[in-house]
């Protein structure tokens, strides 16, 4: 699959979107091998930390819709269409236990907008945009996006964002919450991969917990989350990772993390 190029480097899973002529909107395929190769980050323990991104002037500008049909529909059809395609592939970001940073290049739309926001880390170039693009088109916004973006902005601003579609710009969307950081459009890649070295040298399993105890808590009351928390303690203090920071506070020297 050419549209999605992938690599590892230093223990980084390097995903890039690479259709640009179509600001790198989402084919079935496309969305599948995203979902795939997430899967595989979070299940290879030679992966600690995955960077998504896309060429050209945008990261990607939602699900491909030309080739869809607006023909009839049996009842289901749609539901089993969002269920094993859009929502999957949030999901698949959501559930994935390497943390994971967007790199985002341009503009990010509709699905491409909620693939970012479901991601761990944002980062965003000065040329970014976001843009809840539905209601331009008379849809009720896919993709998880009206579970991600209250959580991330509150339901008024959510509202503000889906009822008008009016595109946000990177400077705004930091404003906002939406992402992490802005940088200039020539320091993306390097700042992404900055921040993606650090994530590899720490504690991968600490940090999939942490994922997991963090995203879990949106939905949780303070028993459950107290409970969670405790579990993941539980199987946290076992790993090799906690015995070297333990022993490496103990020693007064800095820890080696081996994501194990």
């Amino acid at each position: 699959m050419t549209d999605v190029r992938h690599d590892l480097r230093d223990q980084v899973s390097h995903i890039t979107l690479d259709r640009p002529e179509s600001l790198n909107a989402l084919t079935p395929g496309m969305r599948d091998r995203l979902i795939g190769l997430l899967e595989e980050a979070s299940a290879d323990p030679g992966v600690r930390a995955v960077v998504l991104t896309g060429t050209g002037r945008g990261f990607c500008a939602g699900a491909d819709l030309r080739g869809g049909s607006v023909g009839e529909r049996l009842p289901g059809d749609v539901a089993r269409t969002l269920r094993l395609g859009a929502q999957r592939l949030i999901a698949a970001v959501l559930d994935c236990e390497k943390p994971v940073i967007a790199a985002v290049n341009g503009t990010a739309a509709g699905l491409g907008a909620h693939l970012v926001f479901a991601c761990d880390l944002i980062l965003a170039a000065e040329s970014a945009r976001f843009i809840e693009v539905f209601v331009r088109r008379g849809l009720v916004p896919d993709g998880g996006g009206a579970y991600l973006l209250p959580r991330l902005i509150g339901p008024h601003r959510a509202k503000e964002l889906m009822f008008f579609g009016d595109a946000v710009s990177a400077a705004d969307a930091e404003r906002l919450g939406l992402v992490n950081l802005v940088v200039p459009d020539g320091d993306l890649e390097k700042t992404a991969r900055e921040w993606a070295t650090r994530l590899a040298a720490g504690p991968t399993r600490s940090l999939a917990l942490t994922k997991q105890l963090v995203n879990a808590s949106l939905d949780a009351d303070r028993a459950t989350a107290f409970a969670a928390e405790a579990a993941a303690q539980e199987i946290n203090m076992v790993t090799e990772d906690a015995r070297e920071g333990l022993w490496a506070f103990v020693e007064r020297r800095g820890a080696e993390f081996r994501g194990r």
